[in-house]
């Protein structure tokens, strides 16, 4: 009988492939150039198909965005988009009026519910070095009962997130940061979570959905265990995206992949000679029909011609922004402003620990 907690192992692509109630996660990692007086690459954009960028070419893209990279105006309906801003900036706009600027380990929490228009651009603000941007969108989808709630977003300050870092018998290093979900402690190790309330109409928000969204970095040939998840019938995929190998449960793992892991079971993880970093989805499945058509996520096809008609005459509440792609300015101060003029910033103080 096969007793090891790995289900399955496969090649991460473009988007990663996810499990209920997780629709899907996008991983950019663009290394952009110095900024040009646009806010854009200071870098010749010929042969790139503007508009429709994905090429990677020269290690970055303009996805549909022009000057400025990223992603112009566009709608959603039906579930939820977590943005994991681990370097460099988003400028967010949309429909309800809100406005951010965020990333260096910030988190926007965005339930689209009925319907949002929102842009996500990327500025690059330093015109004297490179404008790094790495970060995960990752999409959650909401059951049938919430897909028309009310639109809502949350940020997740990097300040707030909470985190722990776990010390092995030989003095190798683990941090792991928990956007989602409470990490408990195996063998005296510290756990995390707890503070972060996720949008009131979200899946997370369920007590017995036992969604985790957790962030692993691993010292080269540090050991850590990963606990067992404390939900009946949960989910969980780790995706192993940065390092060279890993034994998960004693399997070696050479390149990076996604794998599926039997959340009742503790998983321990033993780094390689580089240092590694990995994210984990979790959660317990919504269990329900799945009907996609580009940014609307519904249960039927008869939800998605009504969400089409109603995009049609409504535009979601249109878009009170001179142009489709709007960025913050040149200042770098990271700033959320709520539908209703709410203005929310970064606290400075020490990172909190559960």
């Amino acid at each position: 009988m096969n007793t090891s907690p790995i289900v399955q192992i496969k090649a991460l692509g473009f988007p990663w492939e996810t499990i209920d109630p997780f629709l899907f996660c996008v991983y950019h990692d663009d290394a952009y150039p110095q900024a040009n007086a646009q806010m854009g690459p200071d870098a010749p954009l010929a042969g790139r198909d503007l508009g429709q960028d994905f090429s990677r070419k020269d290690g970055w893209s303009m996805y549909h965005g022009h000057p400025v990279p990223g992603f112009p105006g566009h709608p959603h309906r039906g579930f939820e988009t977590v943005t994991i801003v681990r370097k460099g900036l988003i400028d967010h706009s949309d429909s309800l009026g809100a406005a951010a600027r965020f990333g260096g380990g910030d988190v926007q929490w965005l339930t689209a519910g009925k319907g949002i228009v929102h842009s996500e651009m990327f500025p690059l603000l330093d015109t004297a070095a490179p404008n790094p941007l790495e970060l995960f969108q990752i999409w959650l989808n909401l059951p049938a009962r919430s897909k028309m709630a009310e639109p809502h977003f949350t940020m997740f300050w990097a300040e707030d997130i909470p985190g722990f870092t776990a010390t092995d018998a030989e003095g190798r290093k683990t941090e792991v940061a928990s956007i989602a979900g409470r990490i408990e402690p195996i063998d005296g190790e510290p756990g995390a979570g707890g503070p972060l309330a996720p949008p009131p109409d979200s899946w997370a928000s369920q007590p017995d959905a036992d969604v985790a969204i957790w962030t692993i970095r691993m010292e080269p040939h540090a050991r850590w265990t990963l606990p067992a998840a404390s939900g009946e019938g949960t989910r969980r995929s780790l995706y192993f995206f940065k390092g060279r190998s890993v034994a998960v449960a004693g399997q070696s793992i050479d390149g990076h992949a996604a794998i599926e892991l039997r959340a009742d079971a503790a998983v321990e993880l033993v780094n390689g000679d580089a240092p590694s970093e990995f994210l984990v989805l979790q959660g317990r499945p919504i269990g329900e029909p799945v009907v996609q058509y580009g940014p609307f996520v519904m249960n039927t096809q008869a939800e998605i011609a009504q969400t089409m008609a109603d995009y049609r005459r409504t535009q979601f509440g249109g878009w009170p922004w001179p142009d489709q792609a709007p960025v913050h300015g040149r200042d770098p101060a990271r700033f959320a402003r709520h539908p209703g003029g709410r203005e929310e910033k970064p606290q400075d103080r020490e990172t909190r620990r559960a």
